[in-house]
């Protein structure tokens, strides 16, 4: 589902909360990021189907996101989309409006020479999210997002020999519940009430590649796994308390222009190989990103030489 797809967004970013770069300090990266995903067919707890009411439904998101460094050990992060949701058949239209604000502190707090030249990184992040709109969150597929507040826990380590590099990381998504517009709902039992306990949720990411400081090609695999949650009930709609798994394939890229070394762009797309209650999407990405320098230029003015 949408909602589901824009949480494992960050994935596909580079220089940001979930990959193992740094920026300096007092620098500033922002940038741009279009993406696109779709899909026809999706599970319905863990049976696949198609719905010929729906079609094929699509996803876009536009987003402006940034990291500064506040130090070379603490970047903080932030990212601010906007979506829009599509689907070619039926009689539901699609939503579009401002998502949720993500906000990240990424700490480096090891590193780690080894005798045989690589070098072992540990971080630390912790992030929030919240809703910058009142969009509607009960109208999955074609919902923007959950509307739910988030609280983001997540260790990584990273390994590097020569131009080589795997990464990994665990994340913990502490979830707050969230209001829809009716009074009452079926999950496995009736709930007489407009409010909806959503469950906590837990990201795996997996990256591995080359890495340089002009070019970063790299696979990805990344698993989502809701923590507890009900199956889509025959022939219905999503609910956003539903249990959404998935698991994701995709390559990512990064190049720096050699004539431009502030800017560099960033490509790549990815595929979901697994799912529960969750669209069988394959999608595509591209950004660019500049990089400011926003220390102090302190210059030392020349004293006229005294003569006799």
């Amino acid at each position: 589902m949408p909602a589901l797809l824009l949480a494992l967004a960050p994935q596909v970013r580079a220089q940001t909360e979930i990959d193992g770069l740094m920026m300096e300090k007092n620098a500033f990266c922002v940038g741009p990021m279009y993406s696109y995903s779709s899909w026809k067919n999706y599970w319905e707890g863990t049976r696949k189907r198609e719905n010929l009411n729906l079609g094929r439904v699509s996803t876009q998101m536009y987003s402006v996101m940034g990291n500064y460094g506040i130090s070379r050990k603490l970047n903080a992060l932030f990212s601010v989309p906007y979506v829009k949701t599509k689907a070619t058949a039926g009689t539901l239209h699609g939503l579009d409006g401002l998502q949720d604000l993500s906000l990240f502190l990424k700490w480096r707090g090891y590193e780690h020479r080894t005798s045989g030249g690589g070098k072992l990184t540990l971080f630390g992040i912790g992030g929030v999210s919240f809703p910058l709109t009142n969009y509607v969150a009960d109208f999955l597929p074609l919902s923007i997002g959950m509307r739910s507040k988030t609280l983001q826990a997540r260790v990584m380590a990273d390994f590097q020999q020569g131009n080589w590099f795997v990464t990994g990381s665990a994340t913990y998504v502490l979830r707050s519940n969230i209001e829809i517009d009716r009074d009452s709902y079926y999950t496995t039992t009736m709930h007489n009430t407009n409010k909806v306990e959503m469950p906590d949720a837990a990201s795996f990411n997996f990256r591995t590649g080359w890495r340089n400081n002009r070019l970063i090609a790299e696979a990805i695999v990344n698993n989502w796994t809701t923590l507890g949650g009900f199956d889509i009930t025959r022939n219905n709609m999503p609910f956003p308390s539903n249990r959404m798994n998935a698991t994701t394939v995709g390559a990512n890229f990064k190049y720096v222009l050699p004539w431009l070394p502030q800017l560099s762009v960033v490509a790549g797309g990815n595929t979901t190989i697994a799912g529960r209650n969750m669209g069988q999407a394959t999608g595509f990405y591209g950004s660019l990103f500049y990089v400011f320098d926003l220390s102090k230029k302190t210059t030392t003015a020349k004293t006229p030489s005294k003569t006799n």
